[in-house]
């Protein structure tokens, strides 16, 4: 009998095929993605591999060391210290607080302040968070010993800056402190900056960040994608110290202008005229830089912030005053330079001068009888000086003069801040008080009151241009640039020149021998006195509005020796504020630092020779 047709086995031989069919399919498919990721894609995922695998830390460099004109011993330094970090996805689940705490008591602070730096949102993070900084070793030691009971728990080394040098110095070096969001968005394409940087934020600190900040170094490690390392071996890129910076600063110097101004608030500059080289910059009162190498920095900051001394004001570079009688130099130079009064005609002070309905009074209410020029400046008279700035000078004269003698203008010394000071014009008032030029303003001006403002730096500069006869240059800080590992000077500063006056010599000479007789014949012969050094100079004492009674800002300004060539001479300028007790600090102060520098002596050995003991046992019974 004859066997009939199957569909079975149609249908059994159909999904044989199908099945078949699919493999191969599937095969094609899996082989044509795999030829695409290794042959036309394979560069891409290599780099992503390589991307997820390597782990880069940065590692930071030391900053270079800052030493003063010597260059032997050096004012700042960096001390070995270690910052302790937390990895908080490595701690165990559950196991955060108990970690946290212990971790805490090891550094001596409370678990809620780690809570703060590792707060809930954070918890799981692969990140380093830095927990606290300044650790010493013997910490790190402890640490060590215990780490198996503290996951996610490492530490680095990271240089604390050491400042030597504290005092009055605070505010020309300034101070570092971890960079902030803010300045990384400023620096981050510089490179040579992370969000755990340490950065200058005053004085020279900041000024040559870059070159203090040198080249980070790289450590690399295999890791997988969570972030766990896979190696014991790292890749190392060592880092590069920053370059060592020489200042212009004699330590010397400086702590000889710092005693002599003592607890006064006020500034003290010296300078060389020659080259703008600043060898002192004294401002009281000041700080303490290492204050901010701890976890309270920000309070310590605050703290001095809010000091109504304002401790980190430097009064030198930043703050303004009136120059009061300092100004008759500039007053003498013009009044010279554009024969608009013969030096040698006299003007009669009978103390007094009515003008605009207003009496204006000399400093000497009975008057000081016909005077000169040489006279009217060595006796300081206003008189003298109202009259012939309101009818022989004018307001336009006298401000022309004033800026061109560098006021009213940055001195573009390197510091990253300074008080450019303020010369008024007659269009200035209008536009500012809606209201005209008056002559009595310009009798103000022409004894350096009114609305001209200057810092002491400004007052050095003015007299720099007497030494130099017509020229200033800009003063700095810097001296030098050296490589910390050979010591071989990089670069050296340049004097450039920053203002310069086409005036004929013979009135230099002139207003140099005039302000050498106001220190021989004039209001400060006695404290100015030196057996040793001629110097020459001009005293101010300006009013202030608001000040107690008896209270003025005292101003000496001097250069010397007289007799040296330019490059020996230097300039001394000393402010006392009005805040202080009055007691005309600023020329015996002057005077001091004179004969320190010029007899090398201490404080007390050139106060001893000069015959001042006296002076200050009177300050301290008052005190």
């Amino acid at each position: 009998m004859a066997r009939g047709f199957d569909t079975t086995d149609i249908d059994r031989g159909v999904k044989i095929f199908l099945l078949t069919l699919i493999i191969v399919l599937a095969f094609f498919v899996y082989t044509l993605r795999l030829f695409s990721m290794q042959g036309l894609e394979g560069e891409n995922y290599q780099r992503q591999s390589r991307t997820i695998s390597s782990q880069v830390n940065t590692l930071p460099a030391q900053r270079g060391e800052i030493f003063d004109r010597n260059a032997v011993l050096p004012m700042v330094i960096n001390s070995d210290s270690f910052a302790v970090d937390l990895i908080p996805a490595e701690i165990p689940a559950g196991h955060y607080d108990a970690v946290a705490t212990r971790l805490a008591s090891f550094l001596g602070i409370t678990k809620r302040e780690i809570d703060r730096k590792v707060p809930g949102r954070l918890r799981r993070s692969y990140s380093q968070i830095e927990i606290r900084v300044n650790i010493p070793f013997e910490t790190i030691a402890n640490i060590a010993e215990n780490i198996n009971d503290l996951p996610g728990v490492s530490w680095r080394s990271k240089p604390m800056r050491n400042y030597v040098e504290t005092g009055s110095i605070a505010h020309v070096i300034g101070y570092v402190g971890d960079i902030t969001r803010e300045e990384l968005k400023v620096m981050y394409n510089k490179k040579l900056y992370t969000s755990n940087s340490i950065v200058g934020k005053t004085g020279i600190e900041k000024q040559y960040d870059e070159l203090l900040q040198g080249e980070p170094g790289r450590e690399m490690r295999t890791v997988d994608v969570r972030g766990h390392i896979l190696d014991d071996t790292p890749i190392i890129e060592p880092p590069q110290m920053g370059k060592n910076l020489v200042l212009t600063i004699d330590t010397r110097i400086q702590t000889l202008a710092q005693e002599t101004l003592g607890n006064r608030v006020g500034a003290a500059v010296v300078l060389r005229p020659s080259n703008g080289e600043v060898l002192a910059l004294v401002s009281y009162p000041y700080y303490d830089q290492n204050l901010f190498n701890n976890d309270d920095a920000g309070a310590q900051y605050n703290r001095l912030a809010v000091d109504p001394n304002k401790p980190l004001l430097n009064r030198a570079v930043n703050a303004i005053y009136p120059p009061a009688s300092t100004f008759k130099t500039i007053m003498a130079t013009a009044l010279l330079a554009e024969k608009a009064f013969p030096s040698e005609k006299k003007i009669e002070c009978n103390g007094r001068i009515e003008y605009g309905g207003r009496r204006f009074n000399c400093h000497v209410r009975w008057g000081h009888g016909w005077l000169d020029l040489k006279n009217a400046l060595a006796q300081s008279c206003d008189v003298y000086f109202w009259v012939t700035g309101r009818d022989n000078l004018g307001v336009d004269r006298i401000s022309s003069y004033a800026k061109e003698f560098g006021f009213g203008q940055s001195l573009d010394i390197d510091l990253p801040a300074q008080s450019d000071g303020f010369v008024p014009t007659a269009q200035w008032k209008e536009r500012r008080y809606h209201s005209i030029w008056l002559g009595g303003d310009t009798m103000n001006m022409s004894i350096g009151q009114g609305y001209t403002l200057v810092t002491p730096l400004h007052v050095a500069n003015m007299m720099a241009m007497v030494c130099n006869e017509g020229k200033i240059y800009r003063p700095h800080l810097l001296k030098e640039i050296r490589d910390p590992a050979t010591n071989e000077v990089i670069e050296e500063i340049k004097p450039q020149v920053l203002q310069e006056m086409n005036i004929d010599p013979s009135v230099w000479k002139e207003v140099q021998q005039d302000l050498r007789y106001v220190i021989t014949d004039g209001t400060p012969q006695f404290p100015m006195n030196n057996k040793k050094i001629k110097l020459a100079g001009k005293t101010g004492t300006a009013e202030v509005a608001g000040a107690k009674k008896d209270h003025w800002h005292s101003w000496m300004v001097a250069y010397g020796p007289y007799d040296a060539p330019v490059e020996e001479q230097l300039v001394v300028v000393v402010l006392v504020e009005a805040v202080n007790e009055w007691e005309w600090w600023a020329p015996y102060a002057t005077n001091i630092i004179f004969q320190g520098i010029f007899q090398n002596q201490t404080y007390d050995e050139a106060i001893s020779e000069l015959g001042f003991k006296y002076l200050v046992k009177s300050k301290a019974r008052q005190e």
